[in-house]
């Protein structure tokens, strides 16, 4: 499965997810700050279960900005995300 990636600056690392977030989840989760190019969470193929960590995409760099100040640190699912822009 390929994953269309964004601009410079504009796409983002997102780690510590809960196993059971798939990318649809990551869809809606970040979906306010900005347009959405694509979304991945990382599965184990061994195992079939979430790595707890992906990326998100924005096809701008002030979208992910803005989701980088508002989801970072947040809790979701007894878990504290952190979200920062990919380098």
């Amino acid at each position: 499965r390929s994953f269309a990636q964004g601009p410079g600056g504009a796409n983002i690392f997102v780690y510590n997810l809960p196993p059971d977030v798939g990318d649809w989840d990551l869809v809606q989760l970040f979906a306010p700050y900005g347009p959405i190019i694509s979304t991945r969470v990382y599965i184990d193929k061994a195992t079939g279960r979430s790595k707890g960590f992906g990326f998100v995409s924005y096809d701008n760099a002030e979208s992910a900005a803005a989701a980088v100040t508002a989801m970072n640190n947040i809790d979701l699912a007894g878990r504290k995300l952190k979200v920062q822009v990919k380098k």
